[in-house]
């Protein structure tokens, strides 16, 4: 039996072996399938792996998640105060930095993987590397230095601060973000991670000017990775287009996977990343929320054809919204499965 991770180890090689991977991001979904409240089921990092595998068994996708939420990320920096809802993800109740004079104060912890909200993760971890280890990707969610201030003091707040400065107090954040960042890789990769997915909307021109871009992100970016290297790690802006500024990521990086936007062109990115470049073609997963399953199919489709021609290549979700049904989700996922087999997506 193929197994998910010879299929990406095989995608990033440019060969297909019985099909390309898919990558489905469930994630509140766990708690539904264990039949918990969101509040507990993030409580509990064991219960967490749980929801993960089953929901892999359930669908037959290729990989896992050590994510719980983002504001996971708030909470190791100080956060004491996450908003549940019954129909969305948790999100951050308490902002970290609500005045200039909290960036000075702020300290990454010395000792992430001890850190107490680091705990829960930790276990999550060692019990996918127990069961699926080897066999399947585990993915880990990391936000770059550029964005991770948007998580702690707001984004109306880091937009005037990224835009108006000063910009001593916007470099010195920046730093503690980097920081951050690089402890925090470290302690996913120790901990079992195979896949970082670094995560920075602030890396597209969608949401920052060019020239800030070139400026102000880019130089941050190679700061991040530099300290960490580009080892299992996959670029992606959050939903949000990268075709405009890939090429000048790679070029100040050195990566060589893209998360795509659903916004993207596929062509387009490969033409502009080259036939050696890994490219995640991610389909708009909010429409699945009404779609038939004839419609997944040929959006699926169009996905398949366009990205499997021309270099190392895998199918991919945003994050799945809860309201997306079951069928509907199992439809998705019979569709890759089936298209991405070699010569499917013409068939």
């Amino acid at each position: 039996m193929i197994t998910g991770l010879e299929r990406l180890a095989a995608a990033v090689r440019g060969e297909v072996l019985d099909r390309v991977p898919v990558f489905v991001n469930l994630l509140d979904q766990g708690a539904r399938e264990l039949g918990v409240s969101l509040r507990d089921y993030y409580a509990d990092g064991e219960r967490v792996a749980e929801g993960q595998l089953r929901l892999r068994e359930k669908y037959g996708y290729d990989n896992l998640w050590s994510l719980f939420y983002v504001g996971k990320e708030a909470e190791l920096l100080g956060c004491r105060h996450i908003v549940y809802a019954d129909d969305g993800p948790p999100n951050v109740g308490e902002l970290v930095l609500r005045e200039p004079g909290d960036i000075g104060r702020l300290r990454v912890p010395d000792d992430l993987a001890g850190h107490p909200a680091f705990r829960e993760t930790r276990r999550c971890l060692a019990v996918l590397r127990r069961e699926a280890g080897g066999r399947y990707p585990i993915c880990a969610y990391l936000t770059a230095s550029a964005t991770l201030p948007a998580i702690l003091m707001g984004m109306e707040r880091w937009l005037d601060l990224l835009l108006n400065g000063p910009e001593s107090l916007r470099d010195e954040l920046l730093a503690k973000c980097s920081e951050f960042f690089r402890r925090q890789a470290i302690a996913y990769r120790e901990a079992g991670a195979d896949v970082l997915l670094y995560s920075n909307p602030f890396g597209s021109t969608d949401l920052v000017p060019r020239r800030l871009f070139e400026r102000v992100s880019l130089p941050w970016m190679r700061r991040d990775l530099e300290a960490v290297g580009t080892r299992g790690v996959v670029y992606y802006c959050g939903g949000a287009r990268m075709n405009p500024v890939v090429e000048a990521v790679r070029a100040a990086t050195g990566l060589s996977a893209y998360y795509l936007s659903p916004m993207d062109d596929l062509a387009e990115a490969r033409g502009r990343l080259g036939a050696e470049a890994l490219c995640a073609g991610v389909i708009n997963d909010i429409p699945l929320i009404d779609w038939s399953p004839a419609e997944v199919r040929a959006e699926v489709g169009r996905i398949m054809a366009a990205g499997v021609a021309g270099g190392p290549f895998l199918f991919g979700t945003l994050v799945m919204p809860v309201a997306i049904p079951a069928h509907t989700i199992r439809a998705l996922v019979e569709a890759a499965c089936e298209l991405g087999r070699p010569g499917g997506a013409r068939g």
